[in-house]
């Protein structure tokens, strides 16, 4: 990791170093055995509102897509991959410069959820055959086979699903009475975690320097 960042000597960077690389690990291992171990689309029950269900997402979060195609999801991974190597000289820059480290763990936290989704959109279409969910088939790696997709092109594994409230609206509320109604619906994955702690805690520390 250090070769990725540069020479960081301080205790600080060496500690960042350090937590992106147990973030990275601990989205890929979950990523890895949901991969293996559910067929697609399938759906355990923790909780009545705490569910593991198997997606996989071919663009950005909450399934938005950049373009058509698979022109669309090259330029996505395209921008992942530039992303992250400009994050790799943010974070030496702010170590180096001796920023608040609350603000420098909070850019650890969205520089690990990047690079945990990237890793995904690399290497996932090379490494595992596709999850086909008319045949309930749980996907094998290294698959005599091949895999589902090129490089650069393989798909976000997204599990969380937390639906907190399911019900039908009333007749009476306007437009959407009758309706049925979730929230919260998106299914996510453990690196979009790390990017949401990383924004919010931003929001709490300042960039001064200590």
């Amino acid at each position: 990791m250090q070769a990725i960042f540069g020479k960081i000597s301080t205790m600080k960077g060496k500690t960042i170093i350090a937590l992106i690389l147990i973030l990275v690990c601990l989205d890929q291992a979950i990523k890895l055995y949901v991969k293996t171990n559910f067929y697609y689309s399938e759906q355990r029950v923790v909780f009545d509102w705490f569910r593991i269900h198997f997606i996989e997402n071919p663009g950005m979060a909450w399934g938005l897509k950049l373009g058509k195609g698979d022109l669309g999801k090259l330029a996505l991974t395209l921008f992942r991959l530039i992303a992250v190597i400009w994050g790799c000289f943010y974070i030496r820059r702010i170590i180096q410069q001796k920023y608040h480290r609350g603000f420098v763990v909070s850019v650890g936290f969205i520089f690990a959820g990047a690079l945990g989704n990237l890793l995904d959109s690399l290497f996932y279409g090379l490494i595992f055959e596709k999850s086909d969910p008319s045949t309930q088939n749980i996907a094998q790696a290294f698959s005599p086979g091949g895999g589902y997709a090129g490089f650069m092109y393989g798909h976000v594994v997204d599990m969380w699903y937390f639906p907190f409230i399911q019900t039908t609206l009333p007749k009476w509320v306007p437009f959407w009475g009758g309706d049925y109604f979730e929230f919260f619906s998106p299914v996510f994955n453990t690196a979009d975690v790390w990017v949401s702690v990383g924004v919010i805690t931003l929001l709490l520390f300042r960039r001064n320097k200590q």
